[in-house]
């Protein structure tokens, strides 16, 4: 398959680069630096800025599909979504946050009283563009929310999968980077999820 990373240098992005690779897709790798973005087989690095949507236009035109990697405060959805759609696009994949998976029916991390005050903006970016899409009706997007703590770790390829609620086990919330990239490259070549939000975790 042909696709276009978003932010393929980053914690995330970079798990998910080598994970496609690894599965022979052929990815164009946009990063504000290119330089950052790991020298892989079937990987095209491009600079990118996420802010210009002319410019993601032009980078992401032809691909069957189009991940985005990026901090949600640093980037606009307005800009990515019509990027996407502008380009002919019709597969998006994004990488979410936690914060708006509930924690109990109705109740979200990002509202409970001991949610990191630091995180909240990118929460609430991440919130806010999940809103974004459930109102979209032309993209077939997918927008995968990981646990409460993502962090670097192993590629176990065991992990459960869910739907608008936090996962967790008597050890937390948790799912490593590397898994994270098996479920998002598995959704790429097998949809289940289509127009929806999903979870993983252990």
């Amino acid at each position: 398959m042909s696709i276009a990373l978003i932010g393929a240098s980053g914690a995330a992005g970079s798990r998910i680069l080598k994970e496609l690779s690894d599965r022979g897709h052929a990815i164009t790798a946009i990063a504000r630096h290119p330089e950052k973005i790991a020298d892989l087989p079937n990987v095209t690095a491009r600079r990118g800025d996420v802010l210009d949507k002319a410019g993601l236009v032009e980078l992401l035109r032809g691909h069957d599909t189009v991940v985005s990697s990026v901090h949600f405060t640093a980037s606009d959805p307005h800009i990515l979504i019509d990027a996407v759609k502008a380009a002919g696009v019709k597969r998006y994949l994004v990488v979410g946050g936690a914060g708006s998976l509930e924690v109990k029916p109705g109740i979200r991390l990002i509202d409970t009283p001991d949610f990191p005050e630091a995180y909240k903006a990118e929460a609430g970016g991440g919130a806010a563009f999940l809103d974004l899409l459930r109102q979209e009706q032309d993209l077939d997007w997918t927008f995968l929310s990981p646990s409460l703590q993502f962090l670097p770790g192993e590629r176990t390829g065991k992990f459960r999968l869910g739907k608008d609620e936090l996962l967790s086990t008597e050890k937390g919330s948790v799912i490593s980077f590397e898994d994270y990239a098996v479920a998002l490259v598995d959704e790429i070549e097998n949809p289940a999820h289509r127009r929806q939000r999903f979870t993983v975790g252990y």
